[in-house]
């Protein structure tokens, strides 16, 4: 062991003895320990890792000295064989843990920033023969094949091969279709290097059908980064109306591009007229939603429309005729799409906001209505449309909480309860209110009935004193389920009198360990309170 720590050290003397001649080194600047153990019998990741790092750092600090003596020379005989050995160090490491990904991109990124540009590809050629699952290293090769070597046909052939890989991987392609315009834009031979490129595109579209509209609106978008693909554009955009008008991305897209079409420039010079021109392309996209909705009748269409719509109204604007345009389009779309109970659930949260901003009390009243019979088992549209009925004082909210709790999951119905006990005591007798804890305490869902008892304990301290809560507790304890919170909140009100009695909340802490078992905390209060009444008996005695 100690003979080969000594040879690889003697290889270094050349290396060594340049540094200390040209000043950037001494000669006790050494690396013995780390080679010992990078050659004991069991080595470990941690070992490579930590070598390696120290002869990075060796290379940082030759650079900086350097930089501080202006000295450039002999970095073949200085940089080159400390370089090499990382590169051999690297190797021996991702043999041995070929899974590691992540050390494979250890290599790569150092083999990146010491410009050793030769050996990245053969770095990347191994990691792709033991990963070539995992489709983004392709493309972080071929990637650096174009971008870092300049090498369009390396880069073509890795993309080529990832495709044999992946066939189906629409990022795999995505990324080659983005590769051969970046190529097509360095050689400048655009009319030649475009048929290629519509070859591609055409071969693709034959063989991996069916192809998504989403993915062809991926590749024009990509086409319309260069200034050269005009006509690729349209091919693929006839392509996208002549093929996938099923989809309804691509109407989507169809109707966004009117918003890019030119406007009139003397009507520009002005606030009212720019308000103008952008109120005529919204229009237009409209109006190709109309036929999309036409042709077109499901639910993503109407979102698409819907989200269009919504999003245009939240854009500011201080040209109150173009507000209210579209909020009258947005309402008169957010209608028809309930009428053909197509709208999606989200979307009643920002009508009702809209008609409540706008002083449509009625309006609201009658949408919040409309929710809970289209998503009549939702608890977020029974909750939405309830709170809406609360704010503007509905005489029927007392039958919707019970007409709520009969269509939704009684799992998921807690939230309701516990609205409905918000209401109830702001709005209820306390009868009434005392009716609504009981039937909450019947609900076979522990989490409903725990805090039920929770609510009512509290409310009974609230409205009839410490005497009230005391029945309330005395009567619900024995009945099961029980929550931790139900005994702490008992005893924090026995605590809040002025003489707290001993006994009840001995009482409470015992009947709690008998509900729970023993706990440190309960244990250790309940021995302090047994000290405290030995305390006070004999202060009396």
């Amino acid at each position: 062991m100690a003979e080969i720590v000594q040879h690889r050290i003697e290889e270094r003397i050349p290396e060594l003895e340049q540094l200390e001649r040209v000043g950037l080194f001494t000669k006790k600047e050494r690396a013995t320990a780390l080679e010992y153990k990078l050659h004991r019998l069991i080595v470990n990741k941690e070992d490579f890792i930590a070598y390696i790092q120290y002869e990075i750092n060796v290379l940082e600090l030759i650079k900086k000295r350097r930089a501080h003596i202006h000295y450039q020379f002999k970095k073949e005989e200085i940089e080159f064989p400390v370089i090499h050995r990382i590169n051999s160090v690297f190797r021996r490491a991702t043999n041995k843990w070929k899974d590691d990904v992540q050390l494979w991109l250890s290599h790569v990124a150092f083999c990146k920033k010491w410009a050793t540009k030769g050996q990245i590809s053969k770095v990347f050629s191994a990691m792709l023969a033991i990963h070539p699952d995992k489709p983004a290293l392709w493309i972080m090769a071929a990637k650096n094949e174009l971008e870092d070597r300049n090498s369009s046909e390396s880069a073509r052939h890795l993309f080529l091969r990832a495709l044999r890989f992946h066939p189906d991987n629409k990022k795999v392609y995505q990324e080659y279709f983005r590769m051969e315009l970046l190529h097509c834009e360095k050689l400048r031979k655009q009319k030649k290097e475009l048929e290629k490129i519509w070859s591609l595109y055409l071969l693709y579209h034959r063989f991996f059908c069916p192809i998504e509209a989403e993915f062809v609106i991926s590749l024009l978008n990509i086409a319309a980064i260069f200034d050269f693909t005009k006509e690729l554009q349209d091919f693929i955009l006839q392509d996208l109306q002549a093929n996938y008008t099923e989809d309804s991305l691509t109407w989507d897209f169809m109707a966004k591009r009117e918003l890019e079409a030119p406007g009139a420039g003397e009507e520009l010079q002005t606030a009212k007229g720019r308000a103008s021109d952008i109120n005529r392309r919204e229009e237009r996209c409209c109006q190709v939603y109309e036929e999309a909705v036409k042709s077109l009748s499901t639910e993503p269409m109407w979102t698409c429309y819907v989200a269009f719509c919504l999003e245009r109204l939240k854009r500011k604007t201080n040209v109150q005729e173009l507000k209210e345009k579209r909020q009258e389009r947005q309402l008169g779309v957010l209608q028809r799409a309930h009428d053909s109970s197509l709208l999606k659930e989200e979307y009643y949260k920002n009508w009702l906001q809209i008609l409540l901003s706008s002083g449509d009390v009625e309006g609201a009243a009658s949408v919040a209505m409309a929710a809970t019979q289209r998503y009549s088992q939702s608890v977020s549209v029974w909750s939405l449309s309830l709170r809406t009925l609360m704010q503007l004082g509905s005489g029927d909210v007392g039958r919707l909480f019970q007409e709520a709790l009969t269509h939704v999951n009684p799992k998921e119905s807690l939230p309701l309860w516990q609205l409905q006990v918000q209401w109830s005591v702001a709005n209820q007798s306390p009868e009434e209110t005392e009716a609504v804890f009981k039937r909450g305490l019947l609900s076979a869902v522990a989490v409903v009935a725990m805090e039920m008892k929770e609510r009512y304990l509290d409310w009974s301290y609230s409205t009839g004193g410490y005497k009230k809560c005391r029945k309330t507790f005395t009567s619900l304890q024995e009945n099961r389920p029980l929550s931790k919170a139900f005994f702490t909140r008992m005893i924090e009100i026995e605590k809040e009198q002025e003489t707290p009695k001993m006994n009840n909340l001995r009482d409470y802490y015992e009947r709690a360990l008998q509900e729970f078992g023993t706990s440190d905390d309960g244990e250790q209060s309940l021995n302090a309170l047994k000290e405290q009444e030995l305390k006070r008996k004999s202060s009396n005695s």
